[in-house]
Formats: structure tokens, sequence, C-alpha cells
């Protein structure tokens, strides 16, 4: 299996931390966010791993870990810097596919590798706990995702109406089984380079947009389910917030960090 880690992101939202340092790298209790997110993937066995990056790309000089850099990053999206990468993508080898900013236990990764489906995608079931102790309004900031069949994905990534449009939450980690990865290549180059994709060019859609075109055009999607057990930091404020009840022992109902 080989990995693609996405971490071309300034993360502006995390000024000053990111002023010198690409988003990735900023400390959660004294270790970046990356760092602990390798911890994971190696004591899983997966050592093929690939960076994309671009915002302060010199500060993801890592050993052993191979670094590709998306010269557009300030004007492209997360989609664009992953086919960055596509000469990583073996076909016939299983991909995954992981946001840099983000942390998670073993048992989430752990659930999208023992998942088969074409594509695999970590979903937690409890997130709305988790929501709740980080903000007064959670539906203003979670993201629809609806299931048939117990855990095949119909719709993810659009705004929520109510509670009920949102059956877990979308994390940042994809599985694409390795029969699939040549016709994930294809599906990029077969995007209209105009869109659009939920308003954005091909150049600047989401990865949910992507995902759900996949879907769209008869992909099997399956979610991989977690109840917590991951996080991911996007504002000085979330930052904040995790070291406080990292302090008081809060966060231990909903991650574990490790070192």
């Amino acid at each position: 299996m080989r990995t693609i880690i996405l971490a071309a992101g300034q993360g502006s939202r995390l000024r000053p931390y990111t002023d010198d340092r690409p988003k990735c790298m900023v400390e959660l209790a004294g270790r970046p966010l990356l760092h602990r997110q390798l911890d994971v993937l190696r004591a899983a066995g997966l050592d093929n791993i690939l960076l994309v990056g671009g915002y302060r790309a010199d500060r993801l000089q890592l050993q052993d870990i191979a670094l590709v850099e998306n010269p557009r990053y300030a004007e492209t999206n997360m989609v664009a810097t992953l086919f960055c990468a596509e000469a990583f993508m073996q076909e016939g080898g299983d991909l995954l596919i992981a946001y840099a900013d983000i942390v998670y236990e073993p048992r989430v990764l752990q659930a999208v590798l023992d998942c088969d489906a074409p594509l695999c995608i970590a979903v937690d079931r409890q997130w709305r706990r988790f929501w709740e102790a980080r903000m007064d309004d959670p539906l203003s900031d979670a993201e629809t995702l609806k299931l048939v069949d117990g855990n095949r994905i119909t719709e993810l990534g659009r705004k929520p109406s109510s509670y009920d449009d949102i059956q877990g939450q979308y994390m940042g980690l994809i599985r694409v089984r390795g029969d699939q990865v040549a016709a994930l290549r294809e599906a990029w180059h077969q995007l209209d380079p105009a869109g659009p994709y939920d308003g954005k060019d091909r150049d600047n859609m989401y990865m949910t947009s992507f995902l759900q075109h996949l879907i769209d055009r008869g992909w099997e999607a399956r979610a991989a389910f977690t109840d917590n057990g991951w996080l991911e930091v996007d504002t000085v404020e979330d930052l904040d917030r995790f070291h406080a009840m990292q302090a008081d022992g809060r966060l231990d109902r909903f991650i574990r960090l490790e070192g």
C-alpha cells in the first residue's frame, strides 16, 4: 500500500503559528500534527509514504519520506494537490490518501485498512458529541453524509438542513482499492477544467466534491466507521481548546494522544 499525505496548505486561520511553517507542522501537545500521523502509519507497517507540499515545503524535509510539491498551492485546492502525486499512484496497489492536519488513533486507521470496498472513507459516527464539546452550534460547521445499506455512502460534503442529514462525519482519510487506482486517475483527467463542481473549477474543487463526483458515476463508496478517536486542527481556537482539554483530561473522552 502507498500513502499520500496532502500537506500543501498554509492554514491561514492558524496564524501566527503558520507564519513560518505549513499547517501540518503546528504542534499539538508538544508534537507536530504530521509527526503524530506518521507514527500511526509506521506502526501499522505503512512506510511507503509521499508528502505533497506547497507552502513552506522546506519544512517538510523528513528522513525516509519522499516529497513532491504543488507549485500552484496558493491558487489550487486539495484535489489538485493530490494529483501532483499522480506518478506515485501505482496501478494494482492500494492507495491511502490522508489530510496532513488530522490526528487519529490506530483503531481509526485499522478500520480503513479492513475495508475492502473500491472506495473506503473514514467516518465518525459519534462526531456530534465531540463537536458539541468544541462549539455552540455543531450544525453550522458540519457537512452532510448519507448512508444506505448500512455503510454505503450516497452523499457527503454538502450543507445540512438538519441533523438528519448527517449520519456521520467525513474525516479526510480515504483508501482506494488497487484495482481502482487507474480509474481514479482517469476520473481526474476526464473532469471539465471549467467545472463547476459545487461552484468551483477543477483546480479548486473540494475533495468531498470529487468523492461525490465518483459516487454519482457509480463508484461504490463505503464508510469505515469509528466512534471518535481523531481530531482536526483548523484554527487557533481549535488549538487552544484542545490544549486546554488535554491539560484537564477532557480530551481523552474523544482521542488519546500518545507521546
